[in-house]
């Protein structure tokens, strides 16, 4: 549950082998720009470093940027060691170029919501505060 007198607090990471972040690097900002906390963990992010620096954190959400194809591999660790750690609470976001295919079972797994490439970075700001909005409401 957040706590209304700090900004949500967002983690933005690059999980697998992609070495690609400028599109990661946007959302960051446009992130932090809308008054959110960002913490950028930076490319190359191992499911475990992902998941710790959360925790250490105390983040409200994880936005994740996936463009290598690895998603169905990732992301179903990354969901487990959340929940090992007690985390629940997480709001959990994707984007990067994942097959409408397989966007369905990575909400199965508890992904929030997954965003395509070209998503407007409005669109990403406006579900996160909407969703933390939902979550602060009795």
């Amino acid at each position: 549950m957040q706590d209304n007198n700090r900004p949500t607090r967002v983690l933005v990471a690059k999980p697998g082998l992609d070495g690609h972040d400028r599109g990661a690097k946007v959302i960051a900002r446009a992130l932090r720009d809308s008054g959110m906390e960002v913490i950028y963990t930076g490319i190359r992010q191992s499911p475990q470093m992902i998941v710790q620096a959360a925790s250490q954190e105390d983040v409200d959400v994880i936005g994740m940027s996936i463009l290598s194809g690895a998603h169905l591999e990732i992301l179903p660790e990354i969901m487990t060691l959340i929940q090992e750690q007690g985390m629940d609470d997480v709001i959990v976001v994707v984007g990067g170029i994942i097959p409408e295919v397989d966007r369905q079972p990575l909400k199965d797994l508890g992904i929030a919501e997954v965003f395509g490439p070209g998503a407007p970075t409005g669109s990403i700001v406006d579900y996160i505060q909407e969703s933390m909005s939902a979550r602060s409401k009795p």
